[in-house]
């Protein structure tokens, strides 16, 4: 055992150089702060940008030329890189953006957490199209999950997002880090074919292999505008529509390779709790002091959140109760699973300005509908 006091943007940090993110590119922000002083120490590169639209213009330069890049905000940094997000999913390119939420509207409350942009992130991208969104629930997950955001990003050519709390990465615990497991990093495959290079040429799995604009073999087109899969730039032509309806299924079709929960079931458990992020320890604790007054009742922690998983409604629709624990008033989550009039069946467990409460949690299991 080897206990020390740590936060979870440390961990964080470390997962990702560890699983092969070679680049960091930042503009501080409170409470995204500690990631960007722990990069300049331990990735290999790492430049600060002058704002957060330059930051994600330079990831993709650095992406383009083969480096998988990783950058840590909050929504009002994040407001500014989405037009670059966008770009960077229109041209396939990997990238981590590590999203730690805070209280909003606008600049909000930078040292107070919550989980406010969770409607942002289903419609970031024009369109409707979806990016893969990872939550992680504790420190093991800011572990596995920050590696594998990584991995996930270069398998898909995709920009990932990494959302968390200011609670989850600022606050400093007492942690047996002999519970995180060895890391590799990712394996990258560049093509390696004979016939010309065609940047958005899809293999049989959909994800176009990936070839560095430093090749001195082969021509690569790198194109955020409609385009074939050779990358040049068409209108409506079927090529061009083929691939932005490829875009569009690319992260849905490898759903299940990153599809990640914890689900605790309670045989003859009438009511599941859902919940995901710091929410979820507080989830957790409700649902062993519930069990202790002899109420059945049921967990589940959900760590991938877009695209939704459909193993979610699977689990979901058993129940007849389904309480959703979220650090909002608005029940966002909630809302983008069961639609803007929710159930009576689903019941909301919210709040803001401060964390949900396990006797929050509680009081919504045991009260009669």
């Amino acid at each position: 055992m080897k206990k020390v006091l740590i936060d979870g943007s440390c961990i964080v940090t470390e997962a990702m150089a560890r699983a092969g993110a070679d680049a960091f590119i930042g503009y501080p922000i409170t409470p995204a702060n500690l990631l960007y002083q722990y990069a300049g120490r331990r990735f290999p590169l790492m430049i600060p940008a002058p704002d957060e639209i330059t930051v994600v213009q330079w990831m993709s330069g650095l992406s383009a030329c083969g480096r998988i890049p990783a950058t840590a905000t909050s929504f009002p940094g994040f407001a500014l890189m989405l037009e670059s997000i966008n770009m960077a999913f229109m041209m396939e390119l990997p990238m981590i953006i590590i999203l730690v939420q805070r209280l909003g509207p606008a600049t909000g409350t930078a040292t107070c957490g919550a989980q406010g942009d969770i409607t942002l992130l289903r419609g970031m991208i024009s369109g409707g199209h979806q990016l893969p969104v990872l939550c992680p629930s504790g420190f093991t997950d800011c572990w596995k999950l920050g590696a594998l955001s990584v991995s996930i990003s270069a398998g898909l050519r995709s920009p990932v997002i990494f959302l968390t709390s200011k609670e989850m990465m600022m606050t400093v615990r007492s942690f047996d880090t002999d519970k995180l497991g060895i890391l590799k990093p990712v394996k990258r495959v560049f093509y390696q074919g004979d016939d010309p290079y065609k940047s958005y040429q899809p293999a049989e799995n959909g994800i176009p292999p990936f070839l560095p604009v430093t090749s001195s073999r082969w021509q690569v087109r790198l194109n955020a505008s409609t385009h074939d899969n050779e990358g040049i730039l068409q209108h409506s032509t079927p090529g061009a529509l083929d691939n932005t309806r490829r875009l569009d299924q690319k992260a849905v079709s490898r759903l299940p390779e990153y599809t990640f929960f914890d689900l605790d079931e309670q045989d003859g458990a009438c009511t599941i709790i859902m919940s995901y992020g710091i929410t979820s320890a507080a989830a957790g604790e409700a649902v062993a002091a519930i069990r202790k007054r002899g109420i059945r009742v049921s967990l589940l922690v959900a760590k991938t959140l877009f695209p939704v998983p459909d193993k979610y409604y699977e689990i979901l629709d058993r129940y007849e109760r389904v309480v959703i624990a979220e650090e909002n008033i608005n029940a966002q989550y909630a809302r983008i699973l069961f639609g803007a009039r929710l159930p009576e069946r689903v019941i909301v467990a919210g709040s803001i300005g401060k964390m949900v409460r396990r006797d929050e949690i509680i009081k919504k299991v045991i009260s009669p509908l």
